[in-house]
């Protein structure tokens, strides 16, 4: 566990000159999670507040909360004393509203959608508590023109539609050159129809169901809406993919040609869905990249890596991958814009958890 690496090296009270700087718990914490991806989203909360010295009081999303009871369970066993983690289930409007505005919570780190969150800083608000956020997204892909393009292509394909494209950082927005359009569009295609949906559990299969009804009908109005606005349907599109007409399956979908401006390339679809944007030029690319209201995430890849870090370097997000790498917990995890504030994971994600107190004078100094 990363934290456990942190913790061996973090320093909590350190001397500067006379001054001693000391970094202390914040309080009690209310920790507010959502249902996709949900037991990492409790531990990278939890680990951290227990880590800083906080109490907490835990509410899942209640569309997955069983992953949060065996965790209760766990921490239960492992002797964590009463009244340290506490947890409560209920939905985001009754429970989390009333944990962000309690006057004895001192701070509240939310995951969710953007909508969500900003009702939480909301209700937080008067009591002029801490709000950690990790928002949505809508993360840009950048395929440079030296990269193996099918290969990137179809790596890009490959992780929009991971865990049925409901993660805040998949790259659903590909960056093209337009000078290869034709060619990235038909590797698009190959592998977007080459993905096999049905049962999670079976190993044939790769893309899953989607959470839940109402997530359904957003994506499926969302593919109908890239329809409307005329952009080139390249592979799948509306209703159930064939074959599966009982559960919330979509067919993973793919839109060429899109603008930017489109309803598609601004709003965060979260289902298989990819809009493939040309881009004349590197400026170009980094322009379009950074023309979101959210900035959670970017991807680039390049033949040159020295040009990849630096494209990476000019993009308005709090994660960028270079080269299909993954992603590294003694880091940190995070957003620009509106998706969000405060960092989870590593070092950074522990002092979320801590409040710096600064006491002059707790040293003498010879003169």
């Amino acid at each position: 566990m990363e934290i456990a690496k942190v913790m061996e090296h973090f320093k909590f009270e350190e001397l500067k000159g006379s001054t001693l700087m000391r970094k202390e718990p914040v309080g009690v914490c209310g920790l507010i999670t959502p249902w996709n991806w949900p037991m990492n989203q409790v531990v990278a909360k939890v680990a951290p507040a227990l880590a800083a010295g906080c109490t907490m009081v835990l509410k899942p999303s209640e569309f997955a909360p069983l992953y949060s009871y065996l965790f209760a369970q766990i921490l239960d066993e492992a002797g964590v004393p009463p009244g340290v983690f506490n947890l409560v289930s209920g939905d985001g409007p009754t429970d989390g509203a009333a944990i962000s505005a309690h006057p004895d919570v001192a701070m509240v780190s939310f995951t969710g959608s953007t909508r969500a969150g900003v009702a939480v800083a909301q209700v937080a608000a008067p009591t002029v508590k801490r709000a950690t956020q990790e928002l949505g997204g809508k993360s840009a892909n950048i395929i440079l023109d030296d990269a193996d393009l099918e290969k990137a292509v179809k790596q890009g394909v490959q992780e929009c539609f991971r865990n049925t494209g409901q993660s805040c950082n998949a790259p659903t927005r590909m960056l093209i050159p337009r000078s290869k359009t034709a060619a990235s569009v038909a590797a698009a295609k190959q592998a977007a129809e080459a993905a096999k949906v049905g049962d999670p559990f079976a190993e044939d299969f790769n893309v899953g169901p989607l959470a839940n009804k109402a997530q359904f009908e957003k994506v499926q109005r969302l593919i109908h809406k890239g329809i409307e606005e005329g952009v080139k349907l390249v592979a799948g599109g509306p209703g159930h993919p064939d074959g599966l007409t009982k559960g919330y399956f979509v067919k993973p979908t793919v839109f060429a040609d899109v603008d930017n401006e489109m309803t598609i390339a601004r709003e965060e679809i979260f289902g298989p869905v990819l809009c493939m944007i040309p881009y004349e030029d590197e400026d170009d690319a980094v322009r379009i990249a950074n023309g979101s209201l959210y900035g959670l995430s970017g991807f680039v890849t390049a033949g040159n890596l020295e040009r990849a870090r630096r494209v990476a370097k000019r993009i308005r997000a709090g994660n960028v991958h270079i080269n299909g790498a993954r992603v590294d917990f003694s880091g940190c995890f995070g957003g620009y814009k509106q998706s969000g504030n405060g960092r989870e994971w590593g070092e950074a994600g522990l002092e979320e958890f801590l409040e710096l107190k600064t006491i002059f004078g707790y040293a003498s100094v010879a003169k």
